[in-house]
């Protein structure tokens, strides 16, 4: 793959992430403020689904994957995101309980590293 390619994939790797920011920020804020859930929990939520939409957005415009097993696939994104979110959940941890950083700021933080790592991650393995 020639470095025009790689970062043209890279760009919609970051407008279908910042489609998911949308999604995963919203979802949190509506579960922990509006409906009072654990904001660990509701970073949870707001992730798993963002990662669903991402998903399916890289996988038809990013990656223009045809592999016709997308339920093997789908996983392979899955347990990247879930990965991911260990990550975003050690960095609100530490940002935000022990250094005392606004909780969304902290979770903006977090998000750009996994995207990063995301990016990396399935562009080796998930959508090889």
């Amino acid at each position: 793959m020639n470095a025009d390619t790689l970062l043209f994939r890279f760009i919609r790797f970051c407008i279908v992430g910042t489609s998911g920011m949308l999604i995963d920020f919203g979802i949190t804020w509506l579960l922990k403020e509006k409906a009072g859930m654990n904001k660990y929990i509701a970073n949870s939520f707001g992730f798993i689904l963002a990662a669903s939409s991402n998903y399916l957005l890289n996988r038809y415009w990013t990656f223009h994957s045809c592999d016709s097993q997308i339920v093997t696939q789908y996983f392979e994104f899955i347990l990247v995101s879930l990965a991911g979110l260990g990550i975003n959940s050690l960095i609100i941890l530490l940002f935000s309980e022990k250094n005392r950083i606004n909780f969304y700021l902290a979770k903006l933080f977090a998000i750009v590293v996994v995207m990063l790592w995301n990016f990396v991650i399935n562009s080796l393995l998930t959508f090889r």
